[in-house]
C-alpha cells in the first residue's frame, strides 16, 4: 500500500515545529523527531535506568491477567514473555475509551504503536514489544459516548450510547447496560451497506458488547480483535490491579509535589519564552494529581500544605495521602502532566506515539522528567491517513479537484463549476433587473411621494415586497439548475463528506467500520506493513 503525501491542517504550532525539527520547539524535548539518531541513546539509558521502573515480572504479571480477560491471543501473551527478557524495549501509545473505538485516528494510533516496535526492532536488534494504553481514567463521558457513520447519502449521522450518567466517574467505571449495547449495534446495523463481510461483522460486535460491561472493556475487545494477531498488549489506566502497581510511584509524586510543579511551571515558562501558546493549564497551586471521592474525580491542589479540590470536598496532609494512597491506590489517577512521568516508570519506553495535541503537551514536561530521575522518550507522531475510495477519486478527477482544494475551497470551486454549466447567469440578470426595476421606480417614488406624503411609506414596504419577490424568484432559478445538476451535486457533496465531513479531516469523524465492512481487515495490516517511517507527514491512500 503506498500513499500520496498530502499537507494537512493542524491545530498545534509546537507540534509542526517539532515535526519540522524548528529550533524553538526542539529546545522543549529531549529528543527529535529523526529517531534513528537517538533510538541507540535512548536504549543505551533505558539499561542503566532499569532501577526507575517497575519490576518487570511484576508488570507482566499482570499484564498477563488483564489482557487474559479482554485480549487473549497467543501472540500477545508471547509480546508479554519477551517484555520480561532483559533489554527488552517499548514502543507505547494511548487513548481514551470511544465507542466502536471512536474516530479513525485512533485505529492509526493502534497501528502507529505496532508499526513503530517493528521498525525500532530491527534496528536495535532487540525486542521492542507494542504496548497500548486505554485511558480509561478519563471521565468525559459525553467526549467518548458516541461516534459517526455515513447514511446511504453520505451525510454523517451520530451514534450514541444511550443513557444518563451522573457523577464524574472514570469511563472505565461507568456501568453499561445489554439493552444500551443493542441500541447502538441496532443503528450500526441499519447503517452499514450489506458486503460480504457485514454478518460477521455484526455477529463478532455483537458478542464483544455481550462479554462487556463497560466503554472500556468493550473498546479493548475491539482492538484486540483487530491488532491482537500482530502482539499488541494492551493496558487500561484505570484498572484497580494496576494501582497497586503504581502506588509507589504515586507515592513519589505526593513527596516531591513540589519540586515537581515548580518543574512543570519552568516548562510552561519555557514553552511561553519559545513562543508558543500554552498547550495545557499549568496551575501554581495544581497538585497534577486526581482523587476519586465518591465516584466523582477531583483534580488536586496543594494549598499551605494540603491537599485539596477547588471545591472543598476533600482536604489531606501529605501524611494523610500517603495513608489513603496505601489503602486505597484505586482511588489515585494522573492529569494530563503527570500521565507521562507514570508511563515510563512502568515500562522500559523507547519511543511514544503521539497526536499532535499531545506533542503540544508533553513539551511542558522535559524538566519533570529530570526531576523526576527520569528522561523524556522519544516522541514520535502517529500515521496520519486519508482513505480515498475509487468513486470519490473518479469524482475528484472528473471535477478537476485536488485534495487541498476539498480540503480549502469546494464550495467555491463547486458553485464556480456550477455556474460555468449555465448559459443564464443567475448574478448578472436578477442584479440588472434590480438596477432597471430602481431606475424606473425610484422616480415614481418621488412624484407621488409630492401628491400626498403617505404614499411615499406606501410605496417604500411596496418596494420592500417587491425585492423578496425577487430574491424569491433568484432562489427558485439557483434551486432549479441546481435540480438539474443534482446527480452532479451528489458527487461534490460525496466527496466532502467522505474526505472532510463536517468540515474536519476524515480520520477524526468517521468510524472504522464503515471501512471494516466494506474491506474487511487486511487493510490495516497492509498500513502497518508500509509504515516504517514516522515523520508526521499525511498519505492520502487508496482502498
Amino acid at each position: 500500500m503506498k500513499g500520496i503525501t498530502e499537507a494537512l491542517r493542524s491545530g498545534s504550532k509546537l507540534a509542526e515545529d517539532y515535526i519540522c525539527t524548528a529550533d524553538a520547539a526542539r529546545s522543549l524535548y529531549e529528543y527529535d523527531i529523526r529517531w534513528e539518531n537517538g533510538l541507540h541513546a535512548r536504549a543505551e539509558w533505558l539499561k542503566q535506568s532499569e532501577h526507575t521502573r517497575v519490576d518487570r515480572h511484576e508488570l507482566a504479571s499482570y499484564l498477563r491477567i488483564y489482557n487474559k480477560r479482554v485480549n487473549n491471543h497467543d501472540h500477545v501473551h508471547a509480546s508479554i514473555t519477551r517484555l520480561v527478557e532483559e533489554n527488552a524495549w517499548v514502543v507505547t501509545g494511548g487513548q481514551q475509551s470511544g465507542l466502536l473505538t471512536g474516530p479513525l485516528f485512533v485505529v492509526y494510533k493502534a497501528a502507529s504503536v505496532v508499526a513503530a516496535a517493528r521498525e525500532a526492532e530491527k534496528q536495535l536488534k532487540h525486542p521492542v514489544v507494542p504496548v497500548f494504553w486505554i485511558a480509561g481514567e478519563d471521565h468525559d463521558w459525553d467526549e467518548v459516548n458516541h461516534t459517526y457513520l455515513p447514511e446511504p447519502q453520505g451525510d454523517m449521522r451520530k451514534v450514541k450510547l444511550q443513557g444518563h450518567f451522573t457523577g464524574r466517574d472514570s469511563v472505565s467505571h461507568v456501568q453499561v447496560k445489554r439493552e444500551q449495547w443493542e441500541h447502538v449495534l441496532e443503528q450500526v446495523e441499519h447503517l452499514l451497506p450489506d458486503t460480504i463481510y457485514k454478518p460477521g461483522l455484526i455477529k463478532q460486535l455483537t458478542e464483544i458488547h455481550r462479554a462487556s460491561s463497560n466503554l472500556s472493556d468493550a473498546f479493548a475487545r475491539i482492538i484486540s480483535a483487530l491488532f491482537a494477531s500482530s502482539g499488541l498488549i494492551l493496558m487500561d489506566a484505570a484498572d484497580p490491579e494496576l494501582r497497586k502497581l503504581e502506588q509507589p510511584v504515586f507515592a513519589r509524586m505526593i513527596q516531591q509535589n513540589t519540586s515537581l510543579r515548580t518543574s512543570y511551571l519552568q516548562g510552561a515558562s519555557l514553552v511561553e519564552q519559545a513562543g508558543y501558546a500554552m498547550p495545557a493549564e499549568v496551575a501554581e497551586d495544581g497538585a497534577n494529581l486526581f482523587y476519586i471521592h465518591e465516584g466523582v474525580r477531583l483534580l488536586l491542589t496543594l494549598k499551605e500544605n494540603l491537599y485539596q479540590d477547588r471545591k472543598g470536598l476533600v482536604s489531606f496532609t501529605e501524611e494523610r495521602l500517603l495513608q489513603e494512597l496505601k489503602q486505597h491506590p484505586e482511588r489515585f489517577s494522573n492529569n494530563v502532566l503527570t500521565r507521562p512521568l507514570m508511563q515510563d516508570s512502568l515500562l522500559p519506553v523507547a519511543a511514544v506515539i503521539l497526536g499532535h495535541g499531545e506533542i503540544a503537551y508533553w513539551g511542558l514536561t522535559r524538566e519533570a522528567f529530570r526531576t523526576f530521575g527520569l528522561q523524556m522518550p522519544i516522541l514520535l507522531p502517529r500515521l496520519s491517513f486519508t482513505i480515498l475510495e475509487d468513486v470519490h477519486d473518479k469524482h475528484m478527477q472528473q471535477y478537476g479537484l485536488t485534495f487541498q482544494d476539498v480540503q480549502y475551497h469546494l464550495q467555491d470551486k463547486k458553485e464556480k463549476w456550477l455556474a460555468q454549466q449555465e448559459t443564464f447567469q443567475v448574478d448578472e440578470q436578477f442584479t440588472q433587473v434590480r438596477e432597471q426595476f430602481m431606475t424606473l421606480y425610484r422616480p415614481l417614488l418621488e412624484q407621488v411621494a409630492e401628491l400626498h406624503p403617505g404614499l411615499s411609506r406606501i410605496g417604500e414596504a411596496n418596494l420592500v415586497k417587491i425585492h423578496e419577490q425577487i430574491q424569491y424568484l433568484e432562489r427558485q432559478t439557483r434551486k432549479a439548475i441546481e435540480d438539474k445538476h443534482a446527480v452532479s451535486l451528489r458527487h461534490w457533496n460525496g466527496i466532502q463528506h467522505a474526505l472532510f465531513p463536517m468540515g474536519k479531516p476524515q480520520e477524526r469523524v468517521h468510524n472504522a467500520l464503515f471501512y471494516l465492512n466494506r474491506y474487511g481487515t487486511h487493510w490495516i495490516e497492509e498500513l502497518i506493513q508500509a509504515s516504517a517511517e514516522f515523520k508526521g507527514q499525511h498519505q492520502v491512500i487508496r482502498l
